[in-house]
């Protein structure tokens, strides 16, 4: 199974890509986790406490072969992304979520507050989260060590501009104007607990 996996990975990218990922060490398994589809989320997976870790990024095809070589990509959108993160300091101390069993949430973006209740589909993997002024649909995906919770590239705009608008913080927008540049491509955060 890793042997054809690996075979798949060289077969989808070039192989600088496919060696940076392999450098990179997450990169080559989160592709293979994603080849053999371990990175499905549970409801009870989702309970707790999440901070940020770093960007997240992973490509909506369910082509098997497109899931590889996303990967591969998506390790690179993620190094793309970190400058502008790290530009309106994004960290785990301001970037975080927690999901309760009693279907509410508690979170902060950048420092600012969102707060309501959610809903996850376990076949889907999509969180949908009601706030008092806002409500988003985002997604799990299980890496190792922890989830990703991830937009459409087009909704974090969204997201991004209501947030800039409640925090006064016009910096974030500038995560959200790079966002523009990936369709069909989720980006959001790397999270762990």
């Amino acid at each position: 199974m890793m042997a054809i996996a690996c075979m798949a990975l060289v077969s989808c990218g070039n192989m600088s890509q496919v060696m940076s990922a392999m450098t990179n060490g997450t990169g080559i398994a989160n592709a293979i986790k994603s080849v053999i589809g371990l990175d499905k989320v549970k409801q009870q997976n989702l309970i707790g406490e999440w901070k940020y870790k770093g960007p997240g990024c992973a490509f909506m095809s369910e082509n098997l072969l497109a899931k590889a070589g996303g990967e591969m990509a998506a390790v690179q959108i993620e190094e793309k992304l970190l400058p502008y993160y790290q530009q309106v300091n994004v960290s785990s101390s301001n970037t975080q979520i927690t999901f309760k069993e009693d279907g509410t949430f508690s979170s902060k973006i950048v420092g600012t507050p969102f707060n309501g209740k959610y809903t996850f589909d376990e076949e889907s993997q999509k969180i949908t989260l009601k706030g008092l002024f806002l409500s988003v649909n985002c997604y799990a995906k299980k890496e190792l060590g922890g989830i990703s919770i991830l937009f459409e590239a087009n909704k974090l705009l969204t997201v991004l501009q209501t947030m800039s608008a409640m925090s006064g913080n016009k910096d974030l927008q500038t995560i959200g104007d790079l966002s523009k540049k990936y369709d069909g491509v989720r980006v959001g955060f790397d999270m762990n607990k």
